[in-house]
Order: structure tokens, then C-alpha cells, then sequence
């Protein structure tokens, strides 16, 4: 049986929470990599996931205790904890060597992968005039792609490989929404993701200077926000309506890949981000109408 067809304020919040969370994380995005230089991949992540605790006990308190954290489904929980991590570890080993723009860039084929099986994964309705305005969006996601005189780097496959699991995750997210709590799936989550960066003590981690974890722990708080709000707007409509607004994230990446990093994004960059984000706007366009 599909799913509900939420209202036009149910999609407006959705695509508000979706939004917020995306710029959330991309600050977190930029930290992490303003650190891959100096530090192991598994190291930045289990610092920052130690700070990651701290918004949520606070929500948790607010929430109405530690009933909200309650498991209902654990095998769904893990599955979803282990794609998150795979996407995690992919995407902040590709922000070693791509610029932050274009690392998120890449990863914008997973919320085209989530229309395109949500029909027969979720029984959502996805209509042609979205599936069209999908296509365009991933037009402008070839624009990007483009490659340039070197062609594509190979660190570019790592971030099209982060696509895939997050298209996985959300596509679980969406099923696990019915049954799990916010809080819970996001405390579970990142708890995972944390234990598993630990694994990787033994892997050249280095001592870090104060002003570095007051960075991670900032990332900690950013993301965990993020991943709240993100992992919400899928309460309020449907994961093929609500995956394509991720794409709002390249534009918080080239201003602060401009800011902090002296990245400025190339005119396929533009040209191609103006494709993805106009094609999530018609998407709500069309949502709002019926």
C-alpha cells in the first residue's frame, strides 16, 4: 500500500527541515575537511562523535526521556547505521582531495537513485512531470561531472560511491520513520558510525591541539542538528519529493568553499547547480499544486 500524500504544510516543512539540515551539515562538511590533512579519517570522525552526545542528551531531556531513544526495529536500525557509516568514511576520505563543492556535488546522484526506486521500494507515487524535472536535475549533475583536462579524479569515485549508500539509507530511513523516533534513529545512528571510527585507533591517530577538537566538537553539534532535522523532513512527505532538496547543498558549499578554502566554483559548477536546484523547486511546485 502507498503511502499518504502529505498536504502543501506538510511539504513546507519538509523541504524547511531538509533545508536547514543540509546547511548544517555542509559547515560540518568543511570542517572536517579543513582537518583531513593533519588527522586519519577515523580519528576526526570518532573525536567529533563524542561531542555528537551532547545536543542530543540535551533533546533527549526535552523530549520526554529515554523513551524516545527506544529501538523498535533493530535489524533496520543496524542496516541503516552501517550504510551511514560507509557514507560517512567515503565522503570525508574524498574531501581530502576534492574541493568541497564538487565532493558534494558528486554526491547528488543518490537523491535521483531514491525517485527512481521509490515507486517499487516505498510505493510512492512519482508523477511524470517530477520525473522529468529529476531528469534535469541530473543533466545538472552531469554538467558538474564534466570532466576537465585531467578527466576525472579518482577520488571522485569515492563521492559517487557515497551516493549509493546514502540513496540506500534513505530509502530505509523512509520505512523506519513508521515505527522509530527521530531522536532514536539519529542517536543509533551516530553511535554506530562513532564505535566504528574507534576500530581505526591503531591506524596512525595523532595527538590534536585544543583549538582542533573545539572545531570537532562544533562538527559534533552541527551534525547530529543536521541529522535530526534531515531524518524529520521525512516524517512530512514523501522521500521522492524531500531527497531532491538536498541539492540546496552546493549552494552552502561554494560559499564556503569560497570563504574558507579560495575554491570558486567553475561555470559548469554554477550552470549545473542551477539546473539540480531549479528542478527541486518545480518539484515543489508541483507538490504544492495537488
Amino acid at each position: 500500500m502507498s503511502n499518504p500524500r502529505p498536504g502543501s504544510s506538510g511539504v513546507s516543512r519538509a523541504v524547511v527541515l531538509m533545508t536547514a539540515g543540509c546547511a548544517l551539515l555542509t559547515v560540518n562538511d568543511s570542517i572536517m575537511k579543513s582537518l583531513t590533512a593533519d588527522y586519519p579519517t577515523g580519528q576526526t570522525i570518532f573525536v567529533r562523535g563524542l561531542f555528537v552526545a551532547i545536543p542530543i542528551a540535551l533533546l533527549v531531556r526535552r523530549g520526554g526521556g529515554l523513551q524516545t531513544l527506544r529501538v523498535t526495529n533493530l535489524r533496520g536500525q543496524l542496516l541503516r547505521a552501517a550504510l551511514l557509516a560507509g557514507s560517512m568514511f567515503l565522503f570525508i576520505t574524498s574531501l581530502r582531495f576534492l574541493p568541497l563543492a564538487d565532493a558534494i556535488a558528486l554526491t547528488f546522484a543518490g537523491p535521483l537513485i531514491v525517485t527512481a526506486i521509490a515507486p517499487w521500494a516505498l510505493g510512492e507515487r512519482v508523477g511524470w512531470r517530477r520525473r522529468c524535472a529529476v531528469g534535469v536535475g541530473f543533466v545538472g549533475v552531469l554538467v558538474m561531472l564534466a570532466p576537465g583536462e585531467e578527466g576525472l579524479r579518482w577520488a571522485a569515485l569515492l563521492a559517487l560511491a557515497t551516493a549509493f549508500f546514502e540513496a540506500a539509507r534513505d530509502i530505509v530511513t523512509r520505512r523506519l520513520v513508521a515505527t522509530e523516533s527521530s531522536l532514536s534513529l539519529t542517536a543509533f545512528s551516530l553511535g554506530f558510525v562513532t564505535l566504528c571510527a574507534l576500530a581505526t585507533a591503531g591506524h596512525g591517530w595523532r595527538p590534536m591541539n585544543a583549538g582542533d577538537i573545539g572545531l570537532l566538537a562544533m562538527a559534533g553539534c552541527c551534525v547530529s542538528v543536521a541529522f535530526l532535522l534531515m531524518t524529520e523532513a521525512f516524517r512530512h512527505a514523501e522521500a521522492s519529493l524531500v531527497a531532491p532538496f538536498r541539492y540546496s547543498s552546493v549552494l552552502w558549499a561554494a560559499l564556503i568553499g569560497v570563504v574558507a578554502f579560495g575554491d570558486w566554483p567553475s561555470p559548469a559548477m554554477l550552470a549545473g547547480a542551477g539546473l539540480v536546484v531549479g528542478s527541486g523547486l518545480y518539484i515543489l511546485h508541483r507538490e504544492a499544486r495537488q
